[in-house]
C-alpha cells in the first residue's frame, strides 16, 4: 500500500459533506470502523439524518489531509452507502473579518463539531451574485465590508441558538461558499435564515442552492434512522 504525500491547507482544515442513500444492504459495522478509523487519524466526523428525498444520511468530515477525507468516502461507499450530492470547501476567515480576536479567527479556521446542545442542522450552498444589475464583485471593497458587518451583526442576534461555519468553496466546487447551520431547535435555523435574508448582503448579493435538514446524531442514532 503506497502513501500519498499529504495535501494540507496553507492554513485550516479540509471539509466535505456527503450525502448519502443506502443502496441495498449497509455493513453498519464498516460504518461504525470507518467513523472510528477517521477519528484516530484526527479527523471530525459529524453524522446527521436527513428529512426528505434528497439525500438519508451526511457525514461531515474535517481534517488537514485531504487523502483521508477520500479514504473516508470509499469505506462509507463500500459499506453499502451512494454518495447522492457532495460538497468540498476548506475553513476560511473571511477577508472582512480584520480586526476580529484571534480566538475568534482560530473558530472559524479549526472549528470543534459538533457544538453541544445543537442538534437541528442545516447545509447549503451560495454565491455573490454577477448579474447586470447588482454584481457583488464590481463593489468597492468598503462597500462590501459595510454589507458583511450588517450581516454578520443580523447573525450575533442567533448567539446561543445558531452556530454558523461557513468554509470557502470558490475553484474547489460549484458555489462559493457552504454554510452549515447548528441549531437548539428547528425553528432556530429558519429564523436565523429568514432574518438575514432581508439584509442588503443577501437580498440583492445573495443566490442560494439546495437545502439540506436534518438532525445530528450519534453513528448509531442516524444508522437506526437511516436503516429501519
Amino acid at each position: 500500500m503506497t502513501t500519498p504525500t499529504p495535501l494540507i491547507p496553507s492554513n485550516g482544515l479540509n471539509v466535505v459533506h456527503l450525502f448519502c442513500h443506502p443502496v441495498g444492504p449497509v455493513d453498519a459495522g464498516a460504518v461504525r470502523k470507518a467513523v472510528d478509523d477517521a477519528l484516530e487519524a484526527g479527523l471530525q466526523v459529524v453524522t446527521a439524518a436527513i428529512m426528505g428525498a434528497k439525500a438519508d444520511t451526511c457525514f461531515m468530515v474535517l481534517g488537514e489531509n485531504l487523502w483521508d477525507l477520500r479514504k473516508f468516502q470509499s469505506k462509507i461507499q463500500g459499506a453499502g452507502f451512494k454518495v447522492a450530492e457532495s460538497y468540498v470547501s476548506v475553513t476560511e476567515v473571511s477577508e472582512y473579518a480584520a480586526g476580529m480576536p484571534e480566538a475568534m479567527l482560530n473558530a472559524r479556521l479549526f472549528p470543534t463539531l459538533p457544538p453541544e446542545g445543537m442538534k437541528a442542522f442545516c447545509f447549503y450552498p451560495m454565491s455573490k451574485r454577477r448579474g447586470e444589475e447588482h454584481n457583488w464583485y464590481a463593489l468597492p471593497y468598503e462597500e462590501r465590508e459595510q454589507l458583511m458587518r450588517q450581516h454578520g451583526a443580523s447573525g450575533k442576534e442567533f448567539r446561543g441558538r445558531v452556530l454558523q461555519l461557513v468554509t470557502g468553496s470558490t475553484g474547489l466546487d460549484d458555489w462559493e461558499w457552504g454554510v452549515t447551520l447548528f441549531g437548539v431547535h428547528v425553528d432556530d435555523l429558519k429564523d436565523c435564515v429568514y432574518t438575514m435574508r432581508f439584509d442588503e448582503a443577501s437580498t440583492l448579493y445573495g443566490e442560494f442552492g439546495a437545502f439540506y435538514t436534518g438532525m445530528v446524531g450519534t453513528v448509531d442514532e442516524v444508522l437506526d434512522a437511516t436503516l429501519a
